[in-house]
């Protein structure tokens, strides 16, 4: 596949699809498969964060719909959020198997069970436990799990875990968030939301992330964080070390209404996602539309691009986010509305 006149970061150009791989960028002769037209043309987002989309759930296995709803919505690739649920309901959601012939699956991400009662936000307090690795290695295709570094064994759990670990949900302190990191934590889940401030007598997991260098999840829909706070956590992390997530539950996409997360009922109304006391719950808009958000408050465009797309994909050592020869296919294109014209998936129209 040929894409000719593409615009990208570096300017307008052709890019050479092979095998599902880049395989050049660059001026060349030959007709293309596709024509942007000088559209701008982005690496296919990651979501390393989201739950559901379009009425579709992960707690409810309906990922391949989701997968097809996502490539639409210009994320070419995802992980699975689990809420906190049954163990037995996650085991066999992250042991089926799934066509996707949308966005592709990179495995599954659990939020939880393993977090702080304290700090649940909308997660079942009924399933929530102490660490046990014993159970997480039951569980298959298993890429990140979110845990609070404060729960007994906590250190142990991580360090034994054979996926990357994030901190969220959790009311830990500065030391507990340090220990968690030094045992190999190397994330944090939709930071601010779901965690202690940063103070500046008790810097908390924020403090902690920032002086050890770590990832950071930022959920940049101009709801969950203010947008002063957005800009000073880009300057703290930069555009290396900050992924933009999504944290999209089922209504995401949706009419205002009734929708369930993880077997609780969730409420939508003006773009706004609540348990019935009112608790913010996750997010209602495409990662796209958090790129978009993010350059609205005034971060840089291939900023914010590169935070939803390379950034997310080195957390987790994939071959993914950038338009260079080497790199996945994966593409999107954009009109000039900044919305989706076509979506690229392992080289393949989608």
């Amino acid at each position: 596949m040929i894409i000719k006149n593409a615009r990208t970061q570096k300017g307008v150009t052709d890019i050479v699809i092979e095998d599902g791989m880049i395989a050049y960028v660059g001026s060349v002769e030959f007709e293309g498969d596709i024509d942007a037209g000088g559209r701008i043309v982005i690496p296919g987002l990651v979501d390393t964060h989201i739950h559901g989309f379009g009425g579709y759930e992960v707690n409810s296995a309906q990922i391949s719909e989701m997968s097809r709803i996502l490539a639409r919505n210009g994320t070419t690739s995802f992980l699975a959020t689990a809420m906190t649920d049954d163990p037995d309901r996650i085991s066999d959601i992250c042991s089926r198997g799934y066509k996707c012939d949308g966005a592709e699956l990179i495995g599954f991400h659990l939020e939880g069970p393993y977090i702080s009662k304290k700090r649940k936000g909308a997660q079942n307090e009924k399933y929530i436990k102490e660490p046990d690795v014993e159970e997480l290695s039951r569980f298959c295709n298993v890429k990140k799990i979110t845990v609070a570094p404060e729960l007994d064994g906590m250190e142990s759990f991580i360090s034994k875990a054979e996926c990357a670990v994030s901190i969220g949900h959790t009311d830990c302190t500065y030391e507990q968030a340090i220990a968690a990191i030094d045992a190999g934590a190397s994330c944090l889940t939709h930071t601010f939301n779901a965690m202690p401030p940063l103070l500046h007598r008790s810097p908390g997991p924020i403090g902690a992330a920032l002086e050890r260098g770590i990832f950071a999840e930022l959920i940049c829909d101009g709801v969950h964080v203010s947008p002063p706070a957005v800009k000073a956590l880009y300057k703290m992390f930069g555009s290396d070390r900050l992924m933009l997530v999504s944290d999209a539950l089922s209504c995401a996409g949706m009419p205002d209404g009734e929708y369930s997360s993880g077997g609780l009922a969730v409420f939508l109304k003006d773009g706004i996602a609540t348990l019935a006391d009112g608790t913010l719950a996750g997010g209602s808009h495409s990662l796209l539309d958090c790129v978009k958000t993010a350059a609205s408050f005034g971060i840089d465009f291939w900023d914010a691009v590169k935070m939803a797309t390379e950034t997310p994909a080195r957390s987790l050592g994939l071959n993914k986010g950038k338009v260079e020869a080497g790199y996945d296919a994966d593409l999107v294109i954009l009109d000039g509305d900044m919305n989706v014209f076509a979506s690229v998936v392992s080289g393949k129209i989608v």
